[in-house]
């Protein structure tokens, strides 16, 4: 049976007016990895990163930070004697920030902790003292964006004053990240200006970010107990406060722990700055005003 042209060509334009099938689609949802789990890289989320303006992106409980006893025991600790230099290098561009960890057995530390990238390019350098290199160790997290990468530590003190570094890669739910899950809250700091921030007794340890827009980064932060009792000092120099910012922890035993930040660049570059509480419950049972003398229990 032959079928006519003409009822051919109503069938061809029937066809045109049917939808097409639903193919199967793809998942084409890019994947981009965040350094510290909050995108500190990504120039347009200044301020959801690390709690600038309306808070950071990472709900962590407290109990769930990193204790830094851990880092020490699964680590193996080199020891770096008085006036000696130690370098540990990365070559794995993968590797976009490191812990660096320093302590003593009780006696001070004084130390030069520098990033090379190339040749005759340090783009972070810090200089750390601590008392008491045992009661209060060092913790820091620096970025180490487009390898390689190698980090020197110097230590600048007498022969008699060793210390012990711990220098590895910093994972995505590392030391940084429980940094930024409880510093949440940042405020400015203009060039030239300082912030305290004193803490409760029952604090045993403080959680710092600093950073920048992109513009370098100058700071001095400092642990004081009482009047200029300086317990632990660090100055800091980061070329973009935006690519490497600053993570560290700090240790406050004991009372009257004060926490200065001063920003030792000129006006024309401001920092940002979030100090909180990283870890708290030990010590003593204080009451809730501080107030412990005289008071009716």
């Amino acid at each position: 049976m032959k079928i006519p042209l003409f009822v051919l060509g109503l069938l061809n334009a029937a066809d045109a007016f049917v939808a097409p099938q639903k193919c199967p689609s793809a998942n084409t949802h890019l994947f981009m990895s965040d350094r510290y789990g909050v995108g500190v890289n990504d120039r347009a989320r200044l301020n959801i990163d690390s709690g600038v303006g309306s808070g950071g992106a990472i709900s962590r409980r407290r109990g769930d930070v990193l204790d830094l006893t851990e880092i020490w025991e699964d680590s193996s600790p080199v020891i770096v004697q008085g006036g000696s230099l130690r370098t540990w290098s990365f070559a794995n561009p993968a590797i976009e920030s490191v812990q660096v960890l320093l302590k003593t057995e009780g006696r001070p530390l004084d130390a030069d902790v520098e990033l090379w990238q190339g040749p005759d390019n340090t783009p972070h350098k810090m200089r750390v003292y601590v008392e008491d290199g045992a009661l209060r160790t060092f913790n820091a997290v620096i970025g180490t964006p487009r390898g390689p990468n190698t980090v020197a530590i110097r230590n600048i003190g007498q022969l008699e004053f060793p210390l012990d570094a711990v220098v590895r890669p910093d994972r995505d739910d590392g030391l940084a990240a429980g940094i930024a899950s409880v510093a949440t809250r940042s405020e400015t700091i203009q060039g030239g200006a300082l912030r305290t921030y004193p803490f409760n007794p029952t604090v045993d340890s403080v959680a710092i970010i600093l950073k920048t827009d992109g513009r370098p980064l100058n700071a001095r932060i400092e642990l004081l107990q009482g009047p200029n009792n300086n317990k632990q000092v660090v100055e800091l120099y980061t070329e973009d406060g935006l690519d490497r910012p600053f993570f560290a922890i700090i240790e406050t035993p004991g009372s009257g722990n004060v926490v200065r930040v001063v920003n030792t660049a000129p006006v024309e570059f401001p920092l940002y700055a979030s100090v909180d509480a990283y870890r708290v419950g030990g010590g003593i049972d204080w009451p809730d005003d501080g107030l412990m003398i005289g008071r009716a229990f």
